[in-house]
């Protein structure tokens, strides 16, 4: 009888932990599943495809050839701006948030949001779908940031809203704003939400790259030749 229930026990243990690899395994695949499609939804430039849509001229062709929301501003139309500005900020906030609302039952973690947020916001800078060449993905870094913490991004817009409003500089205030939003994210720790190393490291490794992004800005910055918000540039 103790033999029989040894025996017992020793199965018991092999089937659970059968079962428990084979659940890690399928929370891994998982995982990399929904960080893959988060960087395709991520690859659509739709400033790209909102202007063609929209018969206006490809923003990658006029002003500073970036394919984002203010450079398609400077084409004339704000609808097609407004218009690029929101999917661009939903195509960062969507990945996230299906994340949270269907990873659990699959064990997907804080660590698989700040995966998908940080693969959507290297989608928009390195499109597949657009030979890599893609925008400097500050509206994205909105979105994914309304996700983690609606709060925080609520701080970090201000935040933009503020430099813009006194220097009527977008890529400055963008560059003030990516480094201010993990700051924002580590004080709010423990008073307005709980912070998570996967998306405080989520979120500086988004501002590092969002200012190697404005490199050539910080240069016309320092050159005053930088245009500002509602200057056409030739």
């Amino acid at each position: 009888l103790l033999a029989s229930s040894a025996s017992g026990t020793r199965e018991d243990f092999w089937s659970a932990s059968c079962r428990r690899r084979s659940r890690e395994s399928h929370t891994m695949i998982f995982s990399l599943l929904a960080t893959l499609i988060a960087y395709l939804v991520g690859s659509l430039s739709f400033a790209v495809i909102v202007s063609r849509a929209m018969g206006l001229s490809d923003p990658r062709t006029y002003g500073s050839g970036n394919p984002g929301a203010t450079n398609v501003l400077r084409s004339g139309s704000k609808p097609a701006a407004i218009v690029s500005l929101l999917v661009d900020a939903a195509k960062g906030w969507l990945p996230v948030m299906l994340v949270k609302w269907f990873g659990p039952a699959w064990d997907l973690s804080e660590g698989t949001q700040a995966l998908a947020g940080l693969a959507a916001f290297l989608g928009h800078l390195y499109p597949v779908f657009f030979a890599f060449k893609g925008g400097k993905g500050v509206a994205t870094a909105v979105g994914v940031l309304l996700a983690f913490q609606p709060l925080l991004a609520l701080a970090t817009l201000l935040t933009f809203a503020i430099i813009v409003f006194f220097t009527r500089y977008v890529s400055l205030a963008s560059m003030v704003a990516a480094v201010f939003a993990p700051a924002y994210y580590l004080i709010g720790d423990g008073v307005a939400w709980t912070a998570s190393g996967a998306k405080t490291l989520a979120l500086i490794a988004m501002g590092l790259l969002l200012i190697w992004r404005h490199r050539e800005n910080i240069q016309r910055l320092r050159a005053g030749t930088e245009s500002k918000l509602g200057q056409k540039k030739k």
